[in-house]
């Protein structure tokens, strides 16, 4: 009987602990093998492109690309990419924005061995696949609405502590223009006010404290 071929992996992550870690379980379990792997978002567009791995372990903090980046060029020259997100990143909007950008699958890194296992095989059988927990928030995030990109330069600027002077002359508005942006701001988000509007970016992941 032919024997079939093992589902090549390429694994993108900075952390170099993880990222042998992870190789370590995929080398372990038969069918499957690791054919690259880098812990930048840049050189794993080269890499795919290069050895043409049937599944992508993706983390979303990269240096060079981010994740979501990765993933959005990797999809736009090959379609047919199969890519799981592998990250510490649980917030509604980074969940909202992988799966936007083309990622089938989205794992955060406590996972079990047998689920990590199980969710690459359905990725390479096809199937898009997303742990209940995850679903769940992706449903929350679909309720919100979307956050236009002026909003988001005044959001980012409010969460960096900027006054409202401060954020008219960084992105050239009035004052009265940023505070009807905020205005907007707010009913998007649910808040009353600017703190409530800081509290609820970071907890929903939509602008991340570097």
């Amino acid at each position: 009987m032919k024997t079939k071929p093992p589902i090549r992996l390429l694994l993108v992550d900075d952390h170099p602990a993880f990222r042998k870690g992870l190789a370590a379980l995929v080398m372990s379990e038969p069918g499957m093998t690791v054919v690259a792997e880098t812990g930048d978002g840049r050189e794993a567009v080269e890499l795919y492109r290069r050895v043409r791995p049937e599944v992508v372990l993706m983390d979303l903090r990269l240096p060079g690309l981010s994740g979501v980046e990765a993933i959005m060029a990797i999809r736009k020259e090959f379609p047919e990419a199969r890519v799981i997100v592998v990250t510490t990143y649980d917030a509604d909007e980074d969940i909202y924005r992988a799966i936007q950008a083309g990622a089938q699958s989205y794992l955060l890194k406590d996972m079990s061995q047998e689920e990590m296992l199980a969710t690459i095989r359905a990725v390479w059988a096809g199937q898009a696949q997303l742990p209940a927990n995850v679903a769940s928030r992706l449903a929350e995030r679909m309720q919100r609405e979307e956050l236009n990109p002026r909003e988001m330069e005044v959001l980012d600027l409010l969460v960096k502590g900027r006054s409202n002077k401060e954020i008219a002359d960084a992105i050239h508005l009035t004052e009265a223009a940023v505070k009807f942006r905020l205005k907007g701001l707010f009913a998007k988000l649910g808040v009353q006010d600017r703190t409530e509007a800081v509290v609820s970016a970071l907890r929903h992941g939509i602008v991340h404290l570097e």
